[in-house]
């Protein structure tokens, strides 16, 4: 499975975004500045975040990104189905069913074995970013990181 770089991108700014102090703010710009990404792109899968409830934003001058809730409430999978979407990267066509090899249909009355272990491998996917919360990840950085952070970020 391969992952839009934009994946990457909102990872990293949510965990910033997580080291923040309470009531502190950073812009796109300011994000996108830090970690030297285009900063369009990122506002459009800032903005996703926003509509699922993973950040919330202010407008206006000294407004920005935080998080919308404690960072112990939101989970890597959040923050990845907030801008890639909740469905598997496979998709069974149903191929057994075609060309010179095809099963008669009689043999295709239970889901095909590699689509029901994709799904299983993708539910696993999706257990192990539900386990990790950004409070997980910030307990893992150095204790000098989250000061850093803010004041290369809102500094």
């Amino acid at each position: 499975m391969k992952l839009p770089v934009s994946t990457e991108w909102v990872l990293h700014c949510a965990s910033a975004l997580a080291q923040l102090r309470p009531g502190e703010l950073a812009s796109a710009t300011q994000l996108a500045e830090y970690y030297d990404i285009p900063a369009p792109s990122l506002a459009k899968q800032l903005k996703a975040l926003v509509k699922a409830g993973v950040l919330a934003a202010s407008t206006g001058p000294g407004g920005g990104f935080r998080l919308a809730r404690p960072a112990a409430q939101i989970t890597l999978l959040d923050v990845v189905e907030a801008v890639d979407g909740r469905s598997s990267p496979y998709e069974c066509r149903e191929i057994r069913q075609r060309g010179k090899g095809a099963l008669p249909p009689e043999e295709c009355r239970q889901v095909c074995v590699l689509a029901a272990r994709m799904a299983d491998a993708h539910e696993a996917w999706r257990r192990s970013l539900a386990a990790v919360s950004l409070a997980d990840v910030l307990a893992t950085l150095p204790e000098h990181t989250p000061e850093r952070t803010r004041s290369r970020l809102t500094g």
